[in-house]
């Protein structure tokens, strides 16, 4: 399973860190008493050690940021997250119980929020992100991919025999990507080599969905969209999926493009923007049935979309480029120049200004006026 390398954006940034690949290309040829290889110890410890607090995290590489209320909260490498309550002026460092890099963030209100990323690991927070409780790590998937196992018919059963048996020989290393909460008890989780998960008590238990998807190949998970009781899946080489039934079964939908899908902008119930590698999005208006390009007038990786509480629609860039167009989202131009650093999320602030996760941290910016 874990042959097939991450094709996306946040696995590629992490890859410019000096963090987890650092460490596990040292770890991986020492081995310990007994013949442990020092690389498993490492994650074990990763899953077990509270990040390291420093006065240089809010330079640290960030990879996810969303708002609680009037606060922002930031997450990144080595299971880092920052604080915000002046629109992100500011920041300080927050404690969290594991050491693992984390990929996405959400609230559903002001205190209530999940952060996941590398190592299967699951945090909630009910403080705003003050404190952080592990709810899942990788250690505990195999069991429960185990018992959603249990009950299949014949052919289903062998797939997921396999299946189960390839997330056991990886052991932890399990990286989560994406996340939608609808409300404070229900949620999914998606991620690499179709990891997902839903619950329905905000996270005191999880279900497996892999089982359920159309995804044959196993290709990575990047985006999930709740909307109503419709849930919409985007991944890797085009993977377009809906449940129309609250996630209890899948249909593919037709994908305009065959490249990777890195996420998904909710423009209204039917009204949808799905947005990927080389600059390409696209929109649907018709809940997926059919999809019409869109101009971005960019040519690199879209790394994040939001829409903005004035109606206009925002893309940024890996490369650090931020893209408006109004609430049509038909045409996207650059507002400004690029950030400086390349971005792998955006959330709006309280007083309308961009905050994105960065290479370099968060960064706070002005859309200001349209560039010509």
């Amino acid at each position: 399973m874990s042959g097939r390398p991450l094709m996306l954006n946040k696995r590629a940034l992490l890859k410019q860190m000096l963090g987890w690949g650092a460490l596990g290309a040292v770890a991986s040829s020492v081995t310990w008493p007994g013949g442990v290889q020092a690389a498993s110890v490492a994650k074990v410890l990763a899953l077990t050690q509270p990040a390291v607090m420093s006065p240089k995290s809010q330079t640290a590489a960030m990879l996810a940021v969303a708002r609680a209320g009037q606060r922002l909260v930031a997450a990144g490498e080595r299971g880092v997250v920052l604080l915000s309550d002046d629109q992100g002026n500011t920041w300080r460092q927050a404690a969290t119980p594991a050491r693992a890099s984390l990929t996405a963030v959400q609230f559903v209100d002001d205190k209530r929020g999940w952060a996941l990323g590398h190592l299967g690991v699951i945090l909630r927070t009910q403080d705003g992100g003050a404190t952080w409780t592990k709810q899942l790590d990788g250690r505990e998937l195999v069991k429960l991919y185990e018992q959603a196992a249990q009950g299949l018919s014949d052919n289903a059963a062998k797939a997921a025999e396999d299946y189960v048996g390839l997330l056991a020989d990886d052991g932890p290393d399990k990286p989560w990507l994406g996340l939608h909460f609808s409300d404070a008890q229900h949620g999914i989780v998606v991620g690499a080599y179709n990891l997902a998960l839903r619950t329905a008590d905000g996270g005191a238990t999880w279900q497996p969905l892999s089982f359920a998807l159309p995804n044959p190949k196993s290709l990575h998970l990047y985006g999930v969209k709740v909307v109503g009781n419709t849930v919409v899946i985007v991944g890797e080489q085009g993977l377009l999926m809906r449940s129309d039934d609250g996630g209890a079964t899948f249909t593919a939908m037709p994908s305009a493009y065959k490249g990777t899908w890195f996420g998904l902008v909710v423009l209204g119930e039917s009204d949808w923007l799905v947005y990927g590698l080389r600059g390409t999005a696209y929109r649907s208006t018709d809940r997926g049935t059919s999809w019409q390009a869109v101009n971005t007038a960019v040519s690199v990786t879209l790394s994040s979309g939001l829409r903005l509480k004035d109606g206009r629609v925002v893309l940024v860039t890996q490369n650090g480029d931020v893209l408006v167009s109004d609430a049509t989202a038909a045409n996207f131009e650059r507002r400004g120049l690029p950030l400086g650093a390349p971005v792998a999320d955006a959330t709006e602030a309280a007083d309308g200004a961009l905050v994105v996760a960065s290479l370099r941290g968060p960064l706070r910016t002005s859309l200001g006026p349209v560039a010509r």
